[in-house]
């Protein structure tokens, strides 16, 4: 999702309470790497590896010159022959201490074993982010956490995008690396922020400047 999809996600979820939580965990996310210089360390459960995050934040390190989001993706099972940056297992977890962060991100239960060594990570003093579906484990072990909503029922009437844990990490990811905040825009109906959003999505792209 580029940037332009992010905005007219925003403008659909206007009123809503998920840019006001999006934007204050991308916050804390920040406020927790830039005064250490960095020390991210992301990682997922056995069944679900957080890759598409890394990608993004590293990106948004590179666009806002904030290097400290740029993460070190923590992998359950690393693949012979994978390149140094995908090649950190679930040992880096045990050397993780004061200074540095780690991002706990995981849509289903994170697992005992995951969760024996977050407790250890904060335990030696590193600062515990998780972004998942709500486990009560891993909140009890994170200093912040933010739980993705559920999907609400298909015949809901005027029910809000499916707002999985994918989209809200694309939401935190884009506000981890903004400088300031966007200027308020009136309130319009949720339809309309809906139709404007398709309209955005099936658009052809602008002529080249």
């Amino acid at each position: 999702m580029d940037a332009v999809r992010v905005a007219l996600l925003r403008e659909v979820l206007a009123g809503t309470e998920w840019i006001q939580e999006t934007r204050r965990f991308a916050g804390a996310l920040r406020g927790a790497v830039v005064p250490h210089g960095g020390g991210l360390l992301l990682v997922g459960s056995a069944a679900y590896e957080p890759w598409h995050l890394a990608a993004h934040l590293d990106d948004e390190a590179a666009w806002s010159g904030l290097s400290e989001l740029s993460p070190t993706l923590v992998r359950h099972r690393v693949p012979g022959g994978a390149p140094a940056h995908l090649a950190v297992g679930l040992g880096r977890l045990a050397a993780a201490g004061r200074g540095e962060t780690l991002l706990v991100v995981a849509p289903g239960q994170p697992g005992a074993g995951l969760l024996e060594r977050v407790h250890d990570a904060r335990r030696n003093g590193a600062t515990v982010l998780a972004l998942d579906g709500g486990d009560r484990d891993l909140h009890a072990l994170a200093h912040d956490a933010l739980a993705a909503p559920p999907a609400p029922p298909d015949e809901a009437a005027g029910a809000a995008p499916d707002l999985g844990l994918d989209t809200v990490q694309h939401l935190v990811s884009a506000a981890a690396g903004e400088n300031s905040l966007p200027a308020p825009r009136g309130r319009r109906r949720f339809r309309d922020r809906l139709a404007r959003l398709a309209d955005g999505l099936t658009a052809p792209p602008p002529p080249r400047w």
